[in-house]
């Protein structure tokens, strides 16, 4: 399976302790030049920098020469993970953004984010989705009640 990931995603995993969940879930995963150069600005989490500078063997940096011109409304990782999804193809790209995720939809690339990989996650008895998603809720991540809540139900059913 060859799955393609943006930038957010991996942060937000690093930052509630769950990255390890990529390879059980995925095996390997590649990242954009232009992800990896994100992860490294000096503006992103300590944490984020000291991973990405050592990376995991299962993470692949690939460089994404030219970027989609028709996907400028998106920042340059969402663009890189795109063009990477569509040129391989992937099989799955994971993806917070919601304009991101609605254009890579609208061009057939399967998604998962954040959440659904948590989700996922929980469904096979590796994590506890109220404990990852309260340690989600401690970093900057933005998602409804609405949604929050119907993950949480489900784990109930």
């Amino acid at each position: 399976m060859i799955v393609v990931a943006d930038t957010s995603p991996i942060n937000y995993l690093l930052l509630i302790n769950q990255i390890d969940l990529l390879p059980y879930l995925f095996q390997d995963i590649i990242i954009p030049d232009v992800v990896r150069d994100e992860m490294l600005d000096p503006d992103a989490p300590l944490i984020v920098q000291e991973w990405i500078a050592n990376p995991p063997i299962w993470l692949i940096i690939q460089l994404v020469p030219v970027l989609d011109t028709t996907l400028n409304s998106l920042d340059p990782g969402e663009q890189a993970a795109i063009t990477l999804a569509q040129t391989l193809p992937a099989d799955l790209l994971i993806i917070d953004e919601r304009l991101g995720r609605q254009i890579a939809k609208e061009r057939g690339i399967a998604i998962i984010g954040t959440l659904g990989i948590l989700d996922d996650a929980a469904s096979q008895g590796l994590i506890k989705i109220g404990e990852a998603i309260a340690q989600l809720q401690q970093t900057n991540f933005r998602i409804s009640r609405r949604i929050i809540q119907a993950l949480l139900n489900k784990t109930k059913d």
